[in-house]
């Protein structure tokens, strides 16, 4: 299993200690690109789709809250990147 597939199991666990480094790391594993809107909104836009979720990225402590995992694991839903189907080949 690879590092990726690894932090996307994780995050599916819903952990209370996943930061914003692993966030940046898998969103970019699974084709989303970081954009910088203002202040501390982030939004990550997926390279073929453009299917955009926006999130705020968490300060002074780089730790998600749980609101934000719970959303972040909602839209990857969406999106059909689903835990146990992991699409390695996008990893």
């Amino acid at each position: 299993m690879s590092k990726h597939a690894k932090l996307l199991r994780r995050l599916f666990s819903k952990p209370k200690d996943f930061t914003w480094s692993e966030v940046i790391s898998l969103m970019e594993a699974l084709g989303y690109s970081l954009k910088v809107t203002g202040g501390s909104h982030r939004k990550f836009i997926h390279s073929e789709t453009k299917a955009a979720h926006f999130i705020c990225e968490p300060h002074p402590s780089k730790v998600l809250k749980p609101y934000q995992v719970r959303d972040l694991i909602a839209f990857l839903k969406e999106q059909e990147t689903d835990e146990p189907n992991i699409e390695i080949s996008r990893i």
